[in-house]
């Protein structure tokens, strides 16, 4: 399970990156820097910089905000499917119940 990180942390690490991207080669040298400033992964610190482009609309992809609307919405989704499936359960037993020829 993926530890938490603080917000805050993540924010430091981005904002350095950010402000010493220039000084680098590229993106990936300037993580590898600030990973070990901060005391985490180089990777992760190069995703949450190129996240922060996307959501700054320097960069395309998904951004955060649609991101967490996918997710709300795939598991509303999951808890629709399953209410139908408890419902169509339902009712295949009550028109069973019903049925004369059960009688």
């Amino acid at each position: 399970m993926p530890k938490k990180i603080d917000p805050e942390l993540k924010a430091r690490a981005v904002r350095l990156v950010m402000e010493h991207r220039g000084e680098y080669p590229n993106l990936t040298a300037a993580s590898q820097a600030v990973a070990k400033q901060v005391g985490v992964g180089k990777e992760s610190v190069r995703r949450w910089v190129i996240q922060a482009d996307v959501d700054a609309g320097r960069r395309e992809g998904t951004t955060s905000e649609e991101s967490a609307e996918i997710k709300r919405l795939k598991a509303e989704n999951r808890r629709l499917r399953e209410d139908v499936a408890v419902l169509k359960a339902a009712t295949t037993f009550f028109v069973g119940e019903l049925d004369p020829r059960n009688r």
